[in-house]
């Protein structure tokens, strides 16, 4: 194995003799020099692993050699060795894209715990991690076979998501896969749970009923509005999935801390037109078709499934009675999003401003239709990396990063989630039946009972008819949809794709954040 390749550059070079003789001894090779331009020349001469660098040496300044050798090699680690503790040179050397900062006199171990710090890091993290997840691997399958209520399945689900984001980082294919095959456990187990309680959490008869996408505003947000002296901003990102919310946390926390982090569940079909409609009306589908036959677009029916929010929203405040001035605001382009952060200061006189950002919901389609961003999201990791790559570079950001600025109250959630699909089931239905994959729709469908969630009754989970005879199905886990008559063509289609509509737990359990500024 080739030995660690240490430069090392201190005018008192000398006398660190003892220090360089400790490293040799762990097995690493220890190159010195006393001067910045010499250590230049050695790199441009060999190849080193990391480098050791004098803040205070005579003729070129350790800083100024920092900045050459950046210029030569940008991705070699750096030390900065020095007596000073002033606060100007380490931020210059922490704005120099140092790897680690050391005041004089240093121990030999604080020397070794610096080279296994830059150069071991991945390897000591991954061997760690994965010890770690080893251990809770058998905790989660006990809690998972366990009676689980619908607190205790976000729970669940949130341990899951940090083993994922955890093992993100690594290079570990094999612990990965033991990981999604836990995940595929809990989602068939999280499926039949859903199924045994739906109908008595819809109908108000569960105990552990969660709050769901009809209740969270009244649960949730009205509350606030009732206690809040500042301005709510309400921000909705369609189909944000807990994992992405996880991914944006880091840019969301650069002027923001967050207050609570919560979960609610959306409702069957977890679909922007049933979920989104039910949210802002606090209604469920059925009531809405029957209180407000004009608001609501049948799957059937022509014309945009979503285009009654605003109206909806404004009858559930008026039915609680509550005298606030809201804006509604819907997000659809680049453009829109543009003037919407222009327009911050005006909306700040509204007592609530609701903001419907609509990108990851298109993202998950265009992950389906388009080969390009196919590639770029061929799996969960690299589909998160692009939700986050959006963000920085969105409107979005923008309007974040204005309010941080305002004394106001900022909530971020979604409608529902998405999964990965990669497993088809057939199923048939008429010309009438519905085109989502997840979750079909229609008069005359016909399936294996083994295979999915049936609901014969609409009305028992109320969901509208679209004719006497309608009953749906369901999901579950990584399932999706597929017709015999052209099943080889659906199955390779839209295997690993990004869907929504059925039951599992990234579909089902989503975040809502409540942030206040740093």
């Amino acid at each position: 194995m080739k030995k660690v390749q240490i430069l090392w550059a201190d005018d008192e070079i000398d006398l660190l003799k003892p220090h360089i003789m400790f490293l040799e001894k762990k097995g690493f090779d220890v190159i010195t020099t006393n001067n910045g331009n010499e250590a230049i020349e050695k790199l441009g001469e060999q190849s080193f692993d990391i480098l050791f660098l004098d803040e205070n040496m005579p003729g070129m300044s350790g800083i100024e050699t920092l900045s050459e050798v950046k210029n030569l090699q940008p991705n070699l680690p750096v030390v900065m060795v020095t007596k000073s503790e002033e606060e100007t040179i380490m931020e210059d050397a922490i704005g120099s894209n140092i790897s680690d900062y050391l005041i004089k006199p240093v121990n030999p171990n604080q020397l070794l715990l610096s080279v296994k710090k830059n150069l071991d890091k991945k390897k000591i993290r991954s061997e760690k991690t994965t010890q770690a997840y080893q251990k809770e691997f058998t905790k989660i399958g006990m809690d998972i076979g366990s009676h689980l209520d619908s607190q205790e399945w976000k729970d669940i689900y949130k341990r899951l998501v940090y083993w994922e984001l955890e093992l993100d980082q690594l290079d570990d294919e094999g612990i990965t896969e033991i990981l999604q095959s836990q995940k595929d456990e809990a989602n068939q187990v999280f499926s039949k749970y859903v199924e045994n309680n739906y109908k008595s959490w819809i109908n108000g008869e569960a105990e552990d009923r969660p709050v769901q996408s009809h209740t969270l505003l009244k649960d949730k947000l009205f509350p606030v509005l009732k206690e809040s002296e500042k301005p709510v901003f309400f921000i909705l990102i369609d189909n944000l999935r807990f994992d992405q919310w996880k991914y944006l946390q880091s840019v969301f926390e650069e002027n923001y801390r967050v207050e609570k982090e919560e979960m609610y569940y959306s409702i069957l079909p977890s679909v922007t037109q049933y979920a989104r409609n039910a949210l802002f009306s606090g209604l469920l589908p059925s009531e809405i078709q029957k209180r407000f036959p004009d608001y609501w677009v049948g799957e059937n029916e022509e014309g945009t499934k979503n285009q009654y929010e605003e109206q909806l929203l404004g009858e559930h405040i008026k039915r609680h009675g509550l005298n606030v001035k809201y804006s509604y605001n819907k997000v659809l382009n680049m453009n829109v999003g543009k003037r919407l952060a222009d327009n911050i200061p005006k909306l700040l006189n509204n007592d609530l401003n609701v903001i419907v950002y609509n990108f990851i919901d298109m993202l998950s389609h265009a992950r389906t239709e388009m080969e390009v961003i196919k590639e770029l999201a061929e799996d969960e990791s690299a589909y998160r990396s692009l939700t986050l790559s959006w963000f920085e570079h969105s409107p979005l950001k923008d309007i974040i990063e204005a309010l941080a600025e305002e004394d106001v109250k900022v909530i971020v959630t979604t409608d529902h989630g998405s999964v990965r699909v990669h497993n088809p089931v057939k199923i048939v239905g008429d010309r009438q039946t519905n085109t989502n994959l997840r979750y079909k729709v229609g008069k005359s469908l016909s399936f294996n009972k083994k295979e999915v969630y049936a609901v014969h009754e609409p009305r028992s989970i109320y969901l509208p008819r679209t004719n006497v005879s309608s009953s749906y199905a369901f999901c579950r886990k990584n399932d999706f949809f597929a017709y015999p008559n052209n099943f080889n063509y659906f199955a390779n289609y839209y295997t690993n794709t990004f869907q929504h509509g059925g039951i599992s737990m990234e579909e089902l359990m989503i975040p809502y954040i409540t942030l206040r500024q740093k």
